[in-house]
């Protein structure tokens, strides 16, 4: 006996079919899949042309399955089942989750985001282990190869082949100095920056910033006296110099008391900036990925808020 060329059977007349075939009513049947009762019944017709059995008959209380027909209804319904399972995505519990998030991230979303994202992710998804992981020249690379899941960055960031962005949240850049710094209680203006080294946060120390650029245009160069890959290094450079920071304001005002600092606006047209998660578009779909990037949103948006509160209190 020869298969069955699945190619040659009109798989549309399923829905039609289970609907009969458990309504044994043929205006009934219709209603559940938005047939009119007409057509309804033109179905019925090529399906007893195809299936070689009138399947409906009737009885003395109305239509009767045949035997053919008490045969293949539970087989019918099981795969109707069956083919919307494929198309239905499965429930996703991230309480149930058992495995670890690879993401890379400099000391300033360590700092600011990693102790609000651990509690929540103890208290929603405890078999979630998160790797904060160092920032390499391969980064992208790696999330490519899966080694990592995502990349914290800027909007400024380019994007490689086959990555996409989430964009957290906004921040904005600051002055900052020591206390005792001699030039603390002045008004600066841009060209006060020739006057004092700078320290710089620099992950691959390769170039220039957007506020080297702003400098730039009004004749003014950064003297660079420390350049590191790490902000909390930064801030406790300058803490004990007379050198000054342009850097993160969230970051800033979160550690000016602690470190005795004091953080002004920068002497040029305010610059804005954009954080954002970068993952493999290949991988966005995965619900645990989709998961934490919405959760990184909400903790980075409720960490704007409180430092905002903070300062102007």
């Amino acid at each position: 006996m020869r298969d069955l060329n699945i190619a040659s059977v009109d798989l549309n007349l399923l829905p039609a079919l289970e609907a009969l075939l458990r309504r044994r009513h043929v205006t009934r049947a219709a209603e559940d899949i938005g047939l009119s009762q007409p057509a309804m019944s033109h179905v019925l017709a090529r399906l007893r042309g195809v299936l070689g059995d009138d399947l409906l008959v009737r009885g003395p209380s109305g239509l009767a399955l045949t035997s053919r027909a008490e045969e293949i209804a539970p087989r019918v319904a099981a795969v109707l089942n069956a083919a919307r399972g494929i198309y239905r995505p499965p429930p996703f519990e991230v309480s149930k989750v058992r495995r670890a998030l690879h993401v890379a991230a400099s000391d300033l979303h360590s700092i600011l985001f990693v102790p609000d994202l651990m509690d929540r992710i103890r208290r929603e998804a405890p078999g979630i282990q998160l790797s904060i992981q160092n920032y390499t020249r391969d980064v992208f690379k790696r999330l490519e190869d899966g080694s990592i899941d995502l990349v914290f960055a800027d909007a400024q960031t380019p994007l490689p082949p086959g990555a996409v962005s989430t964009i957290i949240g906004e921040d904005r850049y600051a002055l900052v100095m020591r206390e005792a710094h001699p030039a603390a209680k002045k008004k600066w203006k841009v060209a006060e920056y020739a006057n004092w080294e700078s320290v710089v946060v620099s992950i691959f120390g390769d170039g220039a910033s957007d506020v080297d650029a702003r400098l730039a245009k009004a004749g003014v160069a950064r003297r660079i006296g420390l350049s590191t890959p790490h902000f909390m290094a930064s801030l406790a450079a300058v803490s004990a110099t007379d050198m000054i920071a342009t850097t993160s304001h969230l970051f800033a005002t979160r550690h000016a008391k602690s470190y005795r600092l004091i953080v002004k606006e920068p002497p040029f047209p305010e610059i804005r900036f954009t954080s954002t998660v970068i993952g493999s578009a290949l991988r966005m779909n995965d619900p645990v990925i989709r998961w934490f990037c919405a959760l990184v949103k909400e903790i980075s948006e409720a960490v704007r808020r409180r430092e905002l509160k903070s300062s102007a209190a």
